[in-house]
């Protein structure tokens, strides 16, 4: 029988070759390419609330053209960035083609899903790219950048002001895992905020770094999209230190950032 795995994020996966993959992260296609690419059986991601253009679960329908079985839990119904959780309490929100086949129904335990996922046909490709990419969304003192992924991340971003597409979540609850540098402010997406408000949970970590951070309101832009969030985001959660500075709810990302900068001149450069 196929094991079943679980994982915090995609973007720190062990050996889950030919496993079933019950990950913490969103269900959007940079998170399902990065599980499929390891080569995962079938995934288990979290819908991050579906949110725009149905960003929180793309992945689910982008892996059925590889033959991949993929599904969603909702993210009221367990913690986002916490896949242990999702197998022992989520619910299950969204099936691809491929997932429905094997038996897999909204409504279903994560744990059920995941069993019948076992038998879920093999896939007939892999991914060779993710796509995911870095930005620089300002030219300034401190320049802004976008990263899609928090996987992204650079030491040299430190000092700087991040526009990040990943979850707010803390991986498995860890507040080591809130940010890998100390930045200048930084903006996630809220995925919803979900059960146990999991979707803000790095913004409290942070603060006791000193970092202004916020998120942006799952249907005001598309997860896993850093450009989507500096286009169209809006602020929906902050942190004492952000709101320290001035930021408030209902801001855009735009104005969040500029308040930490000197600006020299604008672009959007990869």
């Amino acid at each position: 029988m196929r094991e079943i795995a679980t994982a915090e994020s995609v973007t720190a996966l062990g050996r889950v070759a030919g496993k079933v993959l019950v990950a913490g992260s969103h269900g959007g296609v940079i998170a399902a390419c990065l599980g499929a690419r390891a080569g995962a059986h079938a995934l288990i991601l979290n819908d991050a609330g579906v949110g725009k253009d149905g960003a929180g679960i793309a992945g689910l329908s982008w892996l059925e053209s590889f033959g991949i079985a993929a599904a969603s839990v909702s993210c009221t119904s367990a913690r986002i960035g916490d896949g242990g959780d999702m197998l022992g309490r989520g619910i299950i929100s969204h099936a691809n083609a491929i997932a429905s086949i094997a038996g897999v129904r909204a409504g279903q335990t994560c744990r059920d899903a995941a069993e019948r996922l076992r038998g879920a046909p093999v896939a007939r490709s892999r991914p060779q790219e993710c796509g995911e990419g870095r930005y620089r969304l300002l030219t300034s003192r401190p320049e802004v950048w976008g990263l899609d992924s928090v996987g992204k991340l650079e030491p040299q971003d430190a000092g700087r002001v991040l526009v990040i597409g990943s979850h707010g979540a803390l991986h498995g609850g860890r507040p080591e895992s809130a940010l890998g540098v100390d930045a200048r402010g930084a903006v996630f997406h809220d995925a919803g905020v979900g059960a146990d408000s999991a979707g803000i949970s790095r913004l409290a970590p942070l603060d006791r770094r000193a970092i202004p951070a916020a998120t942006v309101d799952f249907r005001s832009a598309r997860i896993g999209d850093c450009r989507s969030m500096w286009e169209s985001g809006v602020i929906s959660h902050l942190n004492d230190a952000a709101m320290r500075s001035g930021a408030r709810r209902g801001e855009s990302v735009r104005e969040f950032a500029e308040r930490f900068v000197q600006r020299s001149e604008t672009g959007a450069t990869r």
